[in-house]
């Protein structure tokens, strides 16, 4: 299994997102099921865990410290700022002394010395992407941080604060039914040298089958303020699954599997970080990592799940006012 570059580091083409252990779904671990989870991610070669100042007030990075902080060595560490919860809604906040003070949070959090990758989770219209930038790049000088990174932005803001600092990575959704990296982030980050990391590659829980009702989800599962999800856009987006899960029998493997692997093949700059409360899907996760898919194949997944058949907008329109990302011209809402 070849190692991917990110922030000069060789990890794993897939690995953690740690935010469904306490932030965003339902149905959370309890805090020794989230450690035992990460040990085992950790015992079956996982070495990339992303997580955030947001995710659960702080608590994912509370409980990644207080879980395997003695094993640091093993992983490399990617946390962001720039946006936290405050009075229990999120807020984008990117002056440079908010986000020193968030970075020596989250070092106090993780119990570590240093994070690998940090990323700027939004970008905050009010204040220039150089004037955050720049205080990451101080924070990097100071050694706080290895490396700078970015969330959910455009190719322009990209190649903006790539002026300031060179920038590690880009992490955005990505996957078959959210292709909006295509528009022009994906692309900027193989011409920049930057790592282009996907969260979201199952399309929170959707490629993988499983989730046939949402409306069953619990009122704060964010998936219920989805357009994608709602009960007019879901029952016509699981259709699209047959073809899909037809797919992944044919080749032997699982839908999640399928789905990771497909985000894979787009990029040697590509990783992917599928989140996970279960050891036996962290295993159909880093599945993908065995599963060589051919151009026909990949012509196949994209003419079934795609933009143009997709019904729904991957976010609310209170949520897209947050995100820097492109988008499709008479996206739905």
């Amino acid at each position: 299994m070849e190692k991917r570059t990110l922030a000069g580091s060789g990890v794993r083409p897939v690995g953690l997102g740690c935010m469904n252990l306490s932030h965003g779904y339902s149905a959370f671990p309890t805090p020794q099921e989230g450690a035992r989870l990460l040990r085992h991610a950790l015992d079956a070669g996982v070495d990339h865990l992303d997580t955030a100042t947001l995710y659960g007030q702080g608590r994912n990075e509370e409980l990644i410290g207080a879980a395997i902080a003695g094993r640091r060595r093993e992983y490399f560490l990617a946390s962001k700022c720039g946006l936290e919860m405050v009075d229990g809604r999120g807020r984008v906040d990117g002056r440079p002394h908010v986000l020193r003070r968030q970075a020596e949070a989250s070092l106090r959090r993780l119990r570590t010395s240093r994070i690998d990758l940090y990323y700027l989770h939004r970008l905050d219209r009010r204040v220039p992407i150089e004037e955050s930038v720049g205080a990451l790049a101080e924070m990097v000088r100071d050694g706080m941080i290895g490396a700078i990174g970015l969330s959910e932005v455009s190719a322009a803001t990209l190649r903006r604060a790539h002026a300031v600092h060179p920038i590690a990575a880009v992490q955005t959704e990505y996957s078959l039914w959210t292709r909006n990296p295509e528009l022009g982030i994906l692309r900027a980050c193989r011409e920049l040298g930057t790592a282009f990391v996907a969260f979201s590659p199952l399309a929170r829980a959707y490629l993988t089958g499983t989730l046939t009702d949402p409306s069953a989800l619990p009122g704060n599962d964010m998936r219920r303020h989805m357009p994608r999800f709602n009960a007019e856009n879901y029952p016509r987006n699981l259709a699209l699954l047959e073809g899909f899960t037809a797919v992944a029998a044919r080749l032997g493997t699982t839908p999640a599997a399928l789905a990771v692997a497909w985000v894979l093949a787009q990029g040697e700059h590509v990783v992917a970080i599928p989140g996970t409360t279960r050891a036996d899907h962290l295993e159909e996760n880093l599945a993908a990592e065995r599963l060589q898919l051919d151009a026909a194949t990949l012509a196949e997944l994209d003419g079934l799940i795609n933009q143009r058949t997709v019904h729904g907008h991957r976010y609310s329109s209170l949520q897209r006012a947050t995100i820097d990302t492109e988008d499709f011209p008479g996206a739905e809402a």
